[in-house]
Parts: C-alpha cells; sequence; structure tokens
C-alpha cells in the first residue's frame, strides 16, 4: 500500500519505519495506525529484515495520540479510550516485542504520552541530547498507556515510575539514560550516524541468537529460575545447531571475521 503518514524502507538487511506527520509532532491517528501496521507486518514477513529502525520525522519523535482524531466535545457521546488499547496501541507494542529481529528506536525531540511508552517497546533505545521523555497521561485524568505501567516500574524502579506517571514532568534524554530508561544518549548531529552505525552491526549479526536473546530476557520476569533455566537449556540447544554458531565458532578458530548468515 501507499503510505502517507510513515515512510518505510528496506536496504541491506535494515528495515526502517519512520513516523511522518511531523506538523502534528508525528502524533498518532487511525489511519497512522493502520499504515505502521501494514509496515510491520511487511518488515515481518520479508525474509531479508534482519534488523528494524523506528524514528520520527521533523523536531519530535512522537507526541502520542492526535486528541483531535477523536474528539470528545460536550453533549457527545464518550469515546471508548479501551476500544484504541485493544486494536491499536496494544497489538503495536505486542508486534514490537515479538519480532524476531532486534528493535531500535531512535528517539528525536519529544516522545510524549503514548509516544514515550511505545519507545520503550523496542530493544535499543538511543535518544538525542535534546530529546525528552514525557508521561502526559496525568494531565487529561488518565493512566500511562501503550504498556507504559509495565515498563516503566522494569526500568526505574516503582518511586521513579510514580513521579513520572503522576506529575507528568519531563525527563531529558541524559537523565533517562543515567536512570536505565534507555540505552543511550548522543549528541542531537550524531543521533542519525550512531543508529545507522547500530543497525548495520545487527544486520550482519546471528540474527536467530538475538530473537532469542530477546525472547528470553522478555520472558525472565514471568519465570521462576528453574523455568527460565529450562528455557536458557531449550535456546541452547536450538542455537548451537544453527548455522551462525558453527560460522561463529570457525571464524574464532580461524582468526577471521564472522560472516553470519541469521539462521
Amino acid at each position: 500500500m501507499a503510505f502517507q503518514h510513515i515512510l518505510f524502507s528496506v536496504s541491506e538487511g535494515v528495515a526502517k519505519l519512520t513516523f511522518n506527520r511531523p506538523d502534528k509532532l508525528n502524533s498518532f491517528t487511525t489511519a497512522m495506525h493502520v499504515e505502521v501496521r501494514e509496515a510491520l507486518e511487511q518488515a515481518k514477513s520479508d525474509p531479508s529484515v534482519r534488523v528494524l529502525v523506528v524514528t520520527g520525522a521533523g523536531r519530535g519523535f512522537c507526541a502520542g495520540q492526535d486528541l483531535s482524531d477523536r474528539t470528545v466535545a460536550p453533549g457527545q457521546e464518550a469515546v471508548d479510550l479501551g476500544e484504541s488499547i485493544q486494536k491499536y496501541y496494544g497489538p503495536l507494542v505486542l508486534t514490537l516485542r515479538s519480532l524476531p529481529v532486534p528493535v531500535i528506536c531512535a528517539v528525536n525531540g519529544v516522545a510524549a504520552g503514548a509516544g514515550a511508552n511505545l519507545a520503550l517497546a523496542a530493544d535499543i533505545v538511543i535518544a538525542g541530547r535534546s530529546a525528552s521523555f514525557v508521561e502526559a497521561f496525568c494531565r487529561l485524568g488518565l493512566i500511562p498507556d501503550t504498556g507504559g505501567t509495565y515498563f516503566l516500574p522494569r526500568l526505574v524502579g516503582t518511586a521513579r515510575a510514580m513521579g513520572l506517571a503522576m506529575l507528568g514532568d519531563k525527563l531529558s534524554a541524559e537523565q533517562a539514560e543515567n536512570w536505565g530508561l534507555i540505552w543511550k544518549c548522543v549528541d542531537d548531529d550524531q543521533l542519525v550516524s550512531e543508529t545507522d552505525k547500530l543497525a548495520k552491526h545487527f544486520a550482519s549479526a546471528p540474527t536467530l541468537g538475538l530473537a532469542r536473546t530477546k525472547q528470553a530476557i522478555y520472558a525472565s520476569p514471568a519465570n521462576t529460575l528453574p523455568q527460565q533455566l529450562d528455557l536458557e537449556r531449550d535456546f541452547m540447544r536450538e542455537l548451537g545447531r544453527s548455522e551462525d554458531y558453527r560460522e561463529g565458532v570457525n571464524a574464532f578458530i580461524e582468526k577471521r571475521a564472522p560472516k553470519f548468515k541469521g539462521k
């Protein structure tokens, strides 16, 4: 399909999804959700894709929901916000988490509301120094959705999660890095090059091993230690029989750079 609200491309193993409503700080509408879903389906079904990069066009990453797309004018029937979560934001987060390739989020400018938590759904988050994260829901009488109540306490602890969620204060990219909310904060003029460098690394990395790594780490909070050890056993059994493991061992012995195929 032809996209109007996003940009999507695949090149040399790297899929790049760019939210492209810069005049609205890339806030989500139903139409944009549909396009993002289609792009992710393309990325998931394309065997050449070995990493996904998500970013925003213009001066912001994503300001969350476009409130003008679901008006709540006096006298009108109340909007079912739960339907938005069930149909769009929830599946979007689950898709990003379950993609069998690394997902990099490059945050340029503000990431607010659902935009902030969507960024946290990625496996690796890099932010420009001028970027910020804002859990703006409390200003509207809402809760942090798009996985916010799940990601925040796990990443920064209950106390900081409560402060972010209940005060709605802006958190700078530098502070987000210091708190462990994101992987790295870089100078604004280095964001694109740092993201490209990381994407190229993943595009030539052992993809199956990385897919199982993210599965194992995301499964660990719900597992007991014995259950997690069993999961590690099963994944290691599978990966030990992979082409990439064989190539990695041979390259190490032969003192050369490995050429992984992602299998």
